[in-house]
């Protein structure tokens, strides 16, 4: 596809069977840019980070379990510590929240006690009986009760039972109190311990209720998409209802308000009640010619837009057609999610690595060892956060770009029992082997939208209560403006993708013939998002509160769980993200049948050669427009007929 023009032929825009190869440049650029990312691996494995990271390292610069190397200027430092196996804090409880660290020397260990320790003399008992000293190196066992720095060399008494973390060798305490404490910090409004206690056991007790409830969710957002379909006509009466009610009733709720107060002010009352419900007379005369100016234009709004809201509900009925077609497309939201979550798992490794990476420094504050990358090498962080946000998006972008191609697929195909097998693992080689390039452009220029609001926000939180009114709104203003940007783009990749999969152009060709689509549909496209949009919200609200009344259920037969509000909570949350997953790939095949039914109206007309593509459903909708076009032209004909002939009458 070249251009958009009107000379283009029908065929040019349908799967083609010669395809090829789009965004080369930018695939190059994505790969030297994943090149990059692997060494940044390679550089925190090679420093030693890895190391550090999982055997531990002490305050002086002594990485556990192993020999060390003499650091400058550090008295403790260069200590052979390959008995000594595990990382010890002195104070595990302190925790910076701020810094995300706990704020306690930390010593190497060959043991974490197992058992409380209340007195110095347990701690010495310990040390000999075990071989572990609990205490700074430079501190003997013999004299941990009489040394006058006992106070900040050795351990917080009394030292709680601990046990070492798996792989990473740390010293951590088996009472839950100490991360209780850590989230009183959080919920400010706790009094005492014993209700994050009832709260985290009433979690554990009902754990198998919860994983009942999400599996509950899982299933209901499964039926949802088939369903959904057959209800989404009742869905948007009711949606329409909801609208002229409310509109109309609190209009007039505002006109009787007014008429309430005018009865007032006319009455005897002080000057100074008098002036205030006069003001308070002409604000809700405002409010109610506003609210009657706003009702007015949305009935005429909904009036003009009643057909544009039956092509929703054909598309719905099409897209509930598509999932039995296609069942895999179900799967995609696990497939997604897998994958971002080995790329997140892998993206904190490195930067966990990245933390403990670079040159010991001494801390002249506490006087203790900290790893610090200087000069060129700490805008590696940078660099490693900027892929976190850009592969994500290419994940994100080729979960469309698949769904895309299969539905292209579906629908351009008259015969569905030609098609292939398995059309989304056709649509996913297809990508793989022509198009990666488009969804590498396509992730990056929402990265490059993402990024500069990412950094607004955080300014934003940093400054909280430090700049002034003026500065905080022009904040709040550039974050919305960029955030409203970003989701007209992924709107406009998600077309783009569309049309790379029909037509194997890249993404600018493909961005730009979207958009002029989109631009001649534009009144389809308000009515398809807003009450799409509301439809799927409607759906994500229904899969809540099924799931929250069954759990209230579950939970009621179990009497000895006290604290429900934390276990429904997760509940809920769990099924507004799961029903989002599922409907957010819902509401792609509704977009991707869109753009598709445009073309196909916008380049056939169902006449002999130039036969519709589009579903039956669809078919019957453009047949009762083009009839009531017909019939609004015939009468329009016949009125300007019977003008002129009373015009040559009275002539």
């Amino acid at each position: 596809m070249g251009c958009c023009g009107s000379t283009q032929k029908s065929r040019e825009w349908k799967p083609l069977e010669q395809r090829k190869c789009t965004d080369i440049p930018w695939l190059l650029l994505f790969i030297l840019f994943n090149i990059g990312m692997l060494c940044i691996c390679g550089f925190a494995i090679a420093t030693g980070a890895a190391s550090r990271l999982i055997s531990g390292y002490d305050s002086y610069g002594n990485t556990c379990g192993q020999k060390n190397a003499k650091i400058p200027g550090i008295e403790l430092s260069g200590l052979d510590h390959t008995s000594r196996k595990y990382v010890f804090f002195l104070d595990p409880c302190n925790i910076d929240i701020v810094r995300r660290k706990i704020k306690s020397v930390a010593l190497c260990v060959s043991k974490c006690p197992d058992t409380e320790l209340k007195t110095y003399e347990d701690l010495r008992k310990f040390s000999e009986v075990n071989g572990s000293n609990l205490c700074s190196y430079d501190v003997q066992p013999e004299s941990y009760s009489s040394d006058a720095n006992k106070a900040t060399k050795c351990p917080k008494l009394p030292v709680y039972p601990s046990a070492s973390l798996p792989v990473f060798h740390r010293c951590m305490p088996v009472d839950i109190s100490c991360y209780a404490r850590f989230a009183e910090a959080f919920i400010s409004f706790v009094s005492d311990n014993s209700v994050v206690h009832r709260v985290i056991a009433g979690v554990m007790t009902s754990k198998d209720i919860i994983m009942g409830l999400c599996l509950l969710a899982l299933v209901l957002s499964l039926i949802l998409m088939v369903v959904i379909r057959y209800i989404s006509v009742v869905l948007v009466w009711i949606l329409s209802a909801v609208v002229v009610v409310g509109s109309i009733g609190g209009t007039g709720i505002l006109w009787w308000l007014y008429v309430d107060h005018s009865k007032s002010v006319n009455g005897t009352r002080p000057a100074l009640e008098l002036e205030v419900a006069k003001d308070n007379q002409t604000a809700l005369l405002i409010y109610a010619i506003a609210a009657t100016v706003f009702t007015v234009i949305l009935l005429l709004l909904m009036f003009f837009m009643r057909k544009r809201v039956a092509l929703t509900i054909a598309l719905f009925h099409v897209a509930g057609k598509v999932f039995t077609h296609l069942p895999l497309l179900v799967l995609q939201p696990f497939w997604t999610f897998l994958t971002l979550m080995l790329f997140w798992v892998y993206w904190i490794t490195v930067l966990l690595f990245l933390g403990s990476a670079g040159s010991p420094v001494q801390n002249n504050q506490t006087g203790l060892v900290e790893f610090r990358m200087d000069g060129p090498l700490q805008y590696m962080v940078w660099y490693h956060a900027v892929g976190l946000i850009w592969i994500s998006e290419f994940i994100l972008a080729c979960q469309q770009m698949t769904i895309a191609g299969a539905v292209v697929t579906y629908y351009f195909t008259r015969d569905k029992s030609q098609m292939p097998f398995t059309p989304i693992v056709t649509s996913a080689l297809r990508l793989m082997r022509y198009h990666l390039g488009t969804v590498v452009k396509g992730a990056f220029i929402i990265t490059l939208v993402e990024i500069p609001r990412l950094i607004l926000t955080y300014i934003h939180s940093q400054l909280k209560g430090r700049e002034n009114s003026c500065a905080r709104c022009m904040l709040k203003a550039c974050i919305c403006c960029l955030w409203c940007l970003e989701k007209c783009l992924a709107y406009l990749n998600t077309n783009a993708y569309t049309a790379t999969a029909i037509n194997s152009t890249s993404f600018c060709t493909s961005a730009r013939d979207a958009f002029i689509i989109l631009v001649e549909n534009a009144l389809r496209v308000a009515a398809i998002n807003s009450v799409g949009d509301f439809v799927l919200f409607l759906g994500k609200v229904l899969i809540v509160s099924c799931t929250a009344f069954a759990g209230i259920l579950s939970l009621n037969y179990q009497r000895e769980y006290t604290v429900w509000v934390l276990p429904l909570i997760i509940v809920c949350v769990f099924a507004f993200l799961v029903a989002h997953c599922f409907l957010s790939i819902f509401e792609i095949v509704v977009d991707v049948l869109f753009l598709c039914f445009a073309i196909d109206t916008k380049y056939n007309d169902g006449s002999p050669g130039r036969e519709y593509y589009m579903d039956k459903t669809l078919m019957e909708f453009v047949e009762n427009t083009r009839r009531d076009t017909e019939r609004y032209s015939k009468v329009e004909g016949d009125s300007r007929e019977m003008k002129s002939m009373t015009g040559g009458t009275l002539a």
